[in-house]
């Protein structure tokens, strides 16, 4: 098991994909410290790493403030002696168009997301700085943070913002021999459950069996499962040299996102003026304008939802 000997801390492991984070970090030999706001939830999640053979504790409390952060690290100090992984999964929603989010709706997604990421990272990287550990920043990102989802301002802001802090920690962290990184899964959760273009490959999650391919191979959309593989390679000595990268997993497919890039350069002397880009930027940039949004392919009648309309696309998928 490469990663025996090791803690992590994942925040929001109770359920869903933090546990599945948790549970396969514990099977490659860490012990892992669970976080969640539930403590029967939390206990629950210990109980199941530890009949799968692994070591877990608990700390119930919502991540967003320093003083939760300090909590986890002491913890995993306190019960296991060392801290080398953090993996900061928490996370809540608050979804609305931007006319109906209200200032509460949107401060209360950053706080968990971001700020909670922010202030367990700072923490974490205090730690492995002072001790000289070579340590595993584990972040998590999502695709409406790359390309947007109608009805998302906080959630979409809250996971761009946490791939910038990723690039810069990246830097910041290189002495020290740190590494971070953020996951970009896309697999069945709470949230995608919801959506009915999904309905076919979640049903076939709850009963055991495989997704179909169109939804594995043709959207990368898979299980939790599908996706803690690679938290925990991100986490072991073997991935000691990737860091500052956003590294998408889902279903069967795994992508490297790129940073982002000028889609197209075009210089002027003497700069540009109003007048210039009025006769000039249509005929320069109009045809190499970015999407927004992620894009899906219309669903196979086979997989289409139950008693509902004939669905192209999900709603939400972040």
């Amino acid at each position: 098991m490469s990663l025996s000997g090791k803690v992590a801390i994942v925040t929001g492991s109770g359920r869903g994909l933090g546990l599945a984070y948790a549970r396969e970090l514990a099977r490659q030999g860490a012990a892992v410290v669970i976080n969640d706001v539930d403590a029967d939830v939390a206990a629950e999640a210990v109980r199941t790493i530890e009949a799968d053979g692994g070591k877990a504790a608990a700390v119930v409390a919502p991540v967003g403030s320093t003083e939760v952060a300090k909590q986890l690290v002491q913890a995993a100090v306190a019960e296991y002696g060392r801290l080398d992984v953090l993996v900061t999964n928490a996370g809540i929603l608050r979804d609305k168009s931007l006319l109906k989010m209200t200032d509460e709706d949107f401060d209360a997604v950053i706080n968990v997301h971001l700020r909670g990421t922010f202030t367990c990272v700072r923490e974490a990287f205090a730690y492995f700085k002072e001790n000289g550990i070579a340590g595993r920043i584990i972040t998590i990102g999502s695709p409406t943070g790359q390309r947007g989802n109608f009805g998302q301002s906080n959630y979409a802001a809250a996971k761009a913002g946490i791939v910038g802090m990723v690039r810069t920690w990246a830097l910041e962290m290189k002495k020290a021999g740190v590494t971070a990184n953020a996951v970009i899964p896309v697999a069945a959760t709470a949230m995608t459950k919801t959506v009915p273009y999904f309905q076919k490959a979640v049903e076939a999650d709850e009963r055991g069996e495989a997704m179909p391919a169109f939804f594995r191979h043709g959207l990368g959309f898979g299980t939790a499962d599908d996706v803690s593989g690679l938290v925990a390679f991100l986490a072991s000595d073997e991935a000691a040299g990737i860091t500052g990268q956003a590294i998408g997993a889902g279903g069967d497919r795994l992508q490297l996102w790129t940073h982002p890039e000028a889609a197209a350069t075009e210089y002027r002397e003497g700069g540009w003026r109003y007048e210039d880009l009025v006769e000039k930027f249509g005929p320069l940039f109009g045809g190499k304008l970015q999407s927004v949004g992620e894009e899906f392919l219309p669903l196979p009648e086979e997989l289409q939802p139950e008693e509902q309309p004939a669905t192209t696309a999900p709603a939400k998928v972040g």
